[in-house]
Formats: C-alpha cells, sequence, structure tokens
C-alpha cells in the first residue's frame, strides 16, 4: 500500500502533536503549574521571550 502525500502529512502532524504534547507535560511538570492555553499563553510566551522589554507586546 501506498501512502499519499495527505496520509504523510496527517501522520506527520499526529507525531508532532504527540511530541509538543509531552514536552508540555514535562515543562508543566518542571514548573509545578499548568501552562497557559489560548490566548493568554501567546502573552505568556511573549512576556517570556524579552522579559526585559518595555514595549507592549503584539496582540493576536
Amino acid at each position: 500500500m501506498v501512502i499519499g502525500q495527505g496520509d504523510k502529512g496527517r501522520e506527520s502532524a499526529r507525531g508532532l502533536k504527540k511530541s509538543v504534547a509531552a514536552e508540555e507535560r514535562k515543562i508543566e511538570t518542571a514548573k509545578g503549574s499548568p501552562l497557559a492555553k489560548g490566548p493568554k499563553r501567546v502573552e505568556e510566551r511573549a512576556r517570556s521571550a524579552d522579559p526585559k522589554d518595555g514595549r507592549p507586546k503584539q496582540k493576536g
């Protein structure tokens, strides 16, 4: 059986989701609390990327 392009993409996406979930669990365990989700996570990551920057962060 030949795997089509769509099947390869879906398989790749599943693998990526699994690895991201594992990394997220690892970080949450080390942090001691769950990571923010959705827009809160975007804001949290913007702050952690450059905590000394006093400019307002882009929201979106």
